[in-house]
C-alpha cells in the first residue's frame, strides 16, 4: 500500500515562480487538444489575483515541503437562468508526472469541495477536454458528470 505525507496548504506569493512554471507544464500538456491555443508565451491564469481573491481559493499539495500540485476554485456567479446562484469553478489541476496516480489531485479536489461548501457552495464545475481521457477518467472518479458540450468549427480553410 502506498503511504504518503501529501499536505495541501494555501499558496503563497513565495510560490509564484514554480506555480508559473506549472502553468507552463499545463498549456504544453493541453496544446494537442486544443489547436485554437496562440503560439507560446501565453498564460491562463492570474496566479497573483488567485491568492489574494477572497473568493478564490488556490492550493498546493506539498509533499516534504516540495510543492507537487496545484488546483484552484473560483466562486462564480451562475446564469440567470441557472440554479443555484453561485458556483465554484475548478481551474488548475496539476500534478507533477512523477506524483500522477496517487491521489494528489484528488487531495486538491476535496480539499477545495470542502472549503466550498463550509461557504455555502454546493455546486462545483469545471472545464475538460473532450479527448483528455486521463482527466475526464480521473474527475468522474471524484463524481463529476458529464454536461454541456462546447463544440468548434474553424472555417479559415
Amino acid at each position: 500500500m502506498f503511504k504518503t505525507d501529501i499536505n495541501i496548504r494555501e499558496a503563497k506569493l513565495s510560490d509564484l515562480d514554480l506555480l508559473r512554471k506549472f502553468e507552463q507544464e499545463v498549456i504544453m500538456y493541453e496544446r494537442p487538444f486544443a489547436p485554437n491555443l496562440k503560439n507560446d508565451p501565453i498564460q491562463y491564469y492570474d496566479l497573483e489575483k488567485l491568492i489574494h481573491d477572497k473568493d478564490s481559493y488556490l492550493l498546493v499539495a506539498t509533499l516534504n515541503d516540495d510543492i507537487i500540485g496545484t488546483g484552484y476554485s473560483v466562486i462564480e456567479t451562475s446564469e440567470p437562468f441557472k440554479k443555484p446562484g453561485k458556483y465554484a469553478y475548478l481551474g488548475f489541476m496539476f500534478v507533477k508526472p512523477q506524483h500522477r496516480g496517487k491521489g494528489v489531485n484528488g487531495k486538491i479536489i476535496d480539499a477545495l469541495i470542502d472549503i466550498n461548501k463550509a461557504n455555502g457552495i454546493t455546486e462545483v464545475q469545471l472545464d475538460v477536454y473532450a479527448e483528455n481521457q486521463s482527466a475526464l477518467k480521473a474527475y468522474k472518479k471524484k463524481g463529476f458528470t458529464e454536461d454541456l458540450l462546447k463544440m468548434r468549427l474553424n472555417t479559415e480553410q
